[in-house]
């Protein structure tokens, strides 16, 4: 498969030699926001959890495991995000970094570069890479990769090729089917326990993503409540309560299964919350700006885990980034990825056998070289080392630098009173673009400012926005 058998060789694990391997629950929300849930991502601090909305079992798992404060998506929208958290590697490798072709138009500045439509089938993700190791594995929801499908990529079980659409079997008892996936997903751990099987599980839902749907109940439940001053909407409030719901509901079905204590469950957001006018200018308050954008609102999501070996109510403001995933669930099921990727395995973090990951001086890498819907979503690309954080926006050759330990909300441009600090920076990052072989964007020779911004046909995007300088309404659509 692919050359699975040059790329991946076995290793012998702890799992192997004192016990059986363990199962994996990766549940990936769609468009949910570093504060969107009731888990204080730094404990302590109200400011990193919604003012409204409510997750107890979230808040449940980030009790029985560890969250992370400063853990990135590896993009500011899905396709992306998608596609390197299944292989290990940084959008700006795979040349997916946009849900879109990313072709522009003479009424953008920049001409972006012309990315890759299919997830490729050279790509090893995930799923093949457990094969070796005797894993059945499933993927349910969101594919959003191309007109390809899960099971074109190790995958045993799927939904086939899904997108942004919401599924036909949703419906006012399973709003996205969040329910549906869990149902699906249930069926699948049950049978593969039944079979004494290690299995991989995918759930990646298509909540929080636009357009909102919640059980009547659940809406009407939270129109009863108290507002927040950042978070308001009750409608949006139900869909959030309702995938917390469906989560406490794979929990319990472990329990009765008899497989929690050998079951790593991870939960994480493809990218950061919306900041469009319907959510106000504080929905992902204390963060800058949101999904899109390359600011922490749109990269920075929630993420916890919970598994053996690690301990209960623990914490990381470690930076990490989906990327790591893909070489931490290999470890754990004790096999050796011999091909070069972007991850570092989080094993040693998880279990507090180390306070950092060496990534040997190598920053984290967000790279977008295309426009999108709203006047912020235009070519950039930021890293991240330390505690300090670059972003690039090529339309101008510009750089803000910002210290993320003393500026969570990115207000404090440094990149004028540091100028040797960003030289340094700039170098860097260069670098970084060059050793991916990223695509950047070039300067339109066709650029005329009077030119009307595309939209996007089709009954899943809408064309409402206005350029990215501030101009005439239209633009590239967002999907629902």
């Amino acid at each position: 498969m692919k050359r699975l058998l040059a790329l991946i060789t076995l290793t012998i694990s702890s799992t192997q030699l004192f016990g059986a391997k363990p199962n994996f629950v990766f549940i990936f929300a769609d468009d949910m926001g570093w504060t969107g849930t009731s888990v204080e991502m730094i404990p302590g601090d109200s400011r990193t959890k919604s003012d409204y909305y409510h997750t107890p079992n979230l808040e449940k798992l980030a009790s029985m495991g560890m969250r992370f404060s400063a853990s990135y998506a590896p993009a500011a929208m899905c396709t992306p995000s998608r596609a390197a958290v299944l292989t290990g590697k940084t959008p700006a490798e795979i040349h997916i970094t946009s849900p879109e072709s990313g072709l522009g138009s003479p009424a953008h500045k920049m001409r972006p570069p012309r990315q890759l439509q299919e997830f490729p089938e050279s790509e090893t993700s995930i799923a093949e890479a457990l094969k070796p190791a005797g894993y059945a594995s499933a993927y349910f929801g969101k594919w959003h990769l191309g007109e390809g499908n899960p099971g074109q990529h190790g995958f045993d079980v799927h939904d086939g090729s899904t997108s942004n659409d919401t599924p036909a079997n949703s419906g006012p008892d399973n709003p996205k089917d969040i329910f549906g996936i869990n149902e699906r997903g249930i069926a699948f751990m049950r049978e593969n326990v039944e079979a004494n099987r290690p299995f991989y599980l995918q759930l990646f839902h298509y909540a929080v993503h636009g357009p909102t749907a919640t059980k009547a109940e659940s809406e009407t439940h939270f129109g009863e409540l108290s507002k927040g001053e950042r978070h308001k909407d009750s409608a949006f409030a139900g869909m959030t309560w309702d995938l917390d719901v469906s989560i406490g509901s794979v929990m319990a079905e472990l329990e009765r299964l008899n497989i929690a204590d050998n079951t790593y469950v991870i939960f994480m957001s493809d990218n950061g919350g919306p900041s469009n006018p319907r959510f106000g200018p504080l929905n992902n308050a204390p963060l800058n700006m949101g999904k899109t954008t390359l600011y922490e609102g749109g990269i920075r999501v929630p993420f916890i885990v919970k598994g053996p070996g690690i301990s209960a109510n623990s914490h990381s403001r470690e930076s990490v980034t989906g990327c790591d995933l893909f070489p931490t669930f290999c470890e754990w099921a004790g096999v050796k990825v011999a091909h070069k990727i972007e991850g570092k395995s989080l094993a040693s973090l998880l279990t507090s056998k180390s306070q950092s990951i060496d990534r040997e001086g190598v920053p984290l890498l967000f790279h977008f070289p295309h426009y999108f819907y709203g006047p912020n979503a235009v070519p950039s690309t930021a890293i991240i080392a330390g505690n300090l954080k670059l972003i690039k926006f090529w339309e101008s050759n510009s750089y803000k630098l910002f210290n993320l330990d003393e500026d969570l909300g990115e207000k404090n441009d440094l990149a004028e009173t540091h100028p040797e600090k960003l030289k340094e920076l700039v170098a860097v990052m260069n670098n970084r673009l060059r050793s991916v072989n990223a695509q950047l964007p070039i300067v339109n020779p066709d650029y005329d400012p009077n030119a009307p911004l595309p939209e996007r046909p089709g009954s899943r995007w809408r064309g409402q926005g206005t350029r990215p300088g501030g101009g005439r309404p239209g633009g590239p659509g967002i999907a629902n």
